[in-house]
């Protein structure tokens, strides 16, 4: 881990800057083309910092380069590296950590990362939805944003969040909801928990969260994510059990919906797997016991299924994964999806 602190000033009269441990993965924040050509991974974290001088007043600042790579190559493997960093980082002295990576997979990996971070210290997820090399560039105002929140002590306690465009996402709701553009992110139904004003974090909402009490996942299950559509027959539920996946996330209509030759897939696949029903519109919870035909929320309860809620099926999956790691039985899958698919989101 390399230290910055010998470009910093010297702290000043109302005592030390806090120490804030900046970590990169990579993602388009990290970008550049020698070419002109298409942009790929190349800067590191030391590179980032480089380019926003404000951050040498913001706080004592250490630096480390996890990984060079597109948000949509991180692996499971990568994320719980960069956890144990970040508690390590915290252990010797941080009193924040920030994480670059790609946008492509922030709404997954920061919540995985957040299911397991019992620290009251915040750790900040954060990366850019245009590389560095255009005029627009948004990376150097977002690590500029995270690190102002990772030094708050409003952010203390809250888990891991993201931050982008100004704005502060917990991790458990945030979304990518654009393909493109600075307004991409955004946590559907709740809003935001806060906003920077004037380079200050301020928090305007709230939530319950615990961190999971379950060891941290020496392998990665094989869960499936599938989501319905018109004219689907259930045939690629079947295939996934028969493949041997450890459990299924499917994304159902509306509020949990599903046709009725799919309803009798579920019930076959739920007598050996775990399966989990969300929501495919993004926004807004599964329901539990308003419908009651052939292939409705409550029908799909009766057959096995459980219910994501307020759980988006991405991370839905992510859960899940989780719970089959660290060897969660049946009941116990789903008392935890009711807590964090309820009221604690």
């Amino acid at each position: 881990m390399r230290s910055l602190d010998s470009r910093l000033p010297e702290p000043d009269q109302q005592g030390a800057r806090p120490t804030v441990a900046i970590a990169s993965l990579g993602g388009t924040i990290t970008m550049t083309s020698a070419d002109g050509g298409g942009v790929a991974p190349s800067l590191t974290a030391e590179d980032l910092l480089a380019s926003v001088p404000e951050l040498r007043t913001a706080a004592v600042l250490t630096t480390e380069t996890i990984r060079t790579v597109p948000g949509a190559s991180l692996s499971l493997t990568d994320i719980l590296e960069a956890l144990q960093w970040a508690r390590s980082a915290v252990a010797g002295g941080a009193s924040g950590v920030v994480m670059i990576q790609g946008t492509d997979t922030i709404e997954e990996t920061a919540y995985l990362l957040d299911l397991y971070w019992g620290e009251q210290a915040p750790l900040i997820v954060t990366g850019a939805m245009r590389p560095p090399q255009l005029v627009s560039a948004d990376g150097p105002a977002n690590l500029l944003a995270s690190v102002r929140v990772a030094c708050a002590e409003q952010a203390c306690g809250r888990g891991v969040l993201v931050v982008l465009n100004d704005e502060i996402h917990a991790a458990s709701r945030v979304r990518k909801m654009r393909a493109s553009g600075l307004n991409a992110f955004e946590s559907p139904s709740f809003g935001p928990l806060g906003y920077i004003d004037e380079g200050v974090p301020v928090f305007g909402n709230t939530f319950a969260r615990v961190s999971l009490d379950l060891p941290v996942p020496t392998c990665a299950p094989r869960v499936a994510l599938l989501e319905t559509a018109l004219g689907d027959d259930g045939e690629l539920l079947d295939l996934a059990v028969g493949a041997g996946f450890d459990g299924v996330v499917l994304s159902g209509f509306g509020v949990g919906h599903v046709s009725s030759t799919v309803a009798a897939a579920v019930e076959r696949a739920a007598a050996s797997v775990p399966v989990v029903l969300a929501s495919r519109t993004g926004n807004g919870s599964t329901y539990r016991h308003s419908y009651g035909f052939v292939g409705s929320e409550s029908d799909l309860i009766t057959r096995g299924a459980m219910i994501a809620g307020w759980l988006d099926a991405r991370k839905a999956r992510i859960l899940l994964a989780c719970l089959i790691a660290g060897g969660a039985d049946g009941p116990r899958i789903r008392r935890e999806l009711d807590q964090r698919g309820g009221l604690m989101v």
